[in-house]
């Protein structure tokens, strides 16, 4: 049976299977178990006594009850309905009700692998056929201890592939930010190529580097990523240019979560000194530029796509929307295989 486009779409909108996705700030899991809507999936988030932190399903397999108004018992929650304990494996251990019934020993909660890095956490969510998680790779940016980050979170009421052909877009920036103490130079005119890369391809301009926003790069490496730079002169501080890697989580269908990591090669005491400077002069300006996008994509209609008339500039928005739709169709087609 082929694939039909609404399948795709549906597909689309909740977010791509087997792949690893950064679902929230480290900070929002603190002593008591929170509920989180990511990927069409009520998830519970919860930190053991070790102080690491475990998801699954949020529901109860007894009737359905939030786990996450349970209490947490180290590795496992206590549902709060009924007192069904249920571990970090989605494994329902103890029925205090009825010791002993069909339902102790029984996996019936589902559990996702997850981790805790760059002050986010990632949880893998494969489909029917990929349990298992593949390896978690990060970009330079956030790999390398050359670099130092921090992490920009924020919740905006649109698609999340809005976000992402935002980023996948770099001519707006002279445009949108052109008041942007880093975007204020650069020509209003580009011509653009593709270049192929390991884990996925970058969108460019010909004849223009170290000026504006000149680059995107999309990367597949375990996790969805992206990837920019601006140049910043030498009164935004020491390390160079200005890094930034984006990943970008379905909420629901109009509310994504936005993960931006904002990177400079430094070490020693210029590490220091960039961080100080960051948190006190230069966050400020950068949410700003961010507001203006988050504006921007807000206020589009939903079915802009029906309605767009692309051009030249748009090649990388093109190539990023033909490699979703052959992600989706590939994973698909072989649910459908496994199923016939």
């Amino acid at each position: 049976m082929e694939v039909s486009d609404q399948q795709v779409e549906e597909l689309l909108k909740v977010g791509l299977r087997n792949n690893w996705w950064a679902i929230c700030p480290s900070h929002f899991v603190q002593d008591k178990p929170i509920s989180l809507r990511r990927l069409g999936i009520r998830m519970v988030l919860w930190r053991d006594l070790k102080g690491e932190v475990h998801i699954l399903e949020d529901r109860c397999p007894h009737r359905g009850a939030p786990l996450s108004r349970g209490i947490v018992m180290d590795d496992r929650i206590a549902c709060g309905y009924h007192g069904v304990q249920v571990d970090h494996t989605g494994t329902a251990v103890t029925v205090p009700g009825s010791p002993g019934c069909n339902l102790e020993g029984l996996k019936c909660v589902r559990s996702f692998p997850c981790v805790e890095q760059h002050e986010a956490i990632f949880a893998y969510v494969g489909d029917e056929l990929h349990s298992e998680p593949p390896k978690l790779e990060f970009p330079e940016e956030l790999s390398s201890p050359e670099y130092s980050s921090f992490l920009c979170y924020a919740e905006w009421g649109n698609d999340y592939r809005f976000v992402c052909e935002n980023v996948m877009d770099p001519m707006h920036g002279v445009y949108l930010h052109r008041q942007s103490h880093s975007m204020a130079f650069g020509e209003t005119q580009a011509d653009f190529q593709i270049r192929e890369t390991d884990t996925g391809f970058v969108f460019e301009k010909t004849g223009q580097r170290g000026i504006n926003f000149d680059w995107t790069e999309w990367g597949e490496t375990g996790v969805h990523w992206m990837r920019l730079e601006i140049p910043y002169p030498a009164t935004g501080g020491p390390g160079g240019n200005f890094h930034i890697v984006g990943m970008y989580t379905p909420i629901t269908p109009k509310l994504a979560g936005v993960f931006h990591w904002r990177c400079r090669k430094v070490s020693g005491w210029q590490r220091d000194t960039w961080r100080f400077l960051y948190k006190n002069r230069l966050e400020a300006r950068h949410w700003a530029v961010l507001e203006q996008d988050r504006a921007m994509l807000e206020d589009m209609d939903d079915d802009i796509r029906d309605h767009e008339i692309l051009y030249k500039h748009d090649l990388g928005i093109v190539r990023l929307r033909r490699r979703w739709k052959a992600l989706a169709i590939e994973q698909l087609e072989a649910l459908q295989e496994t199923a016939a």
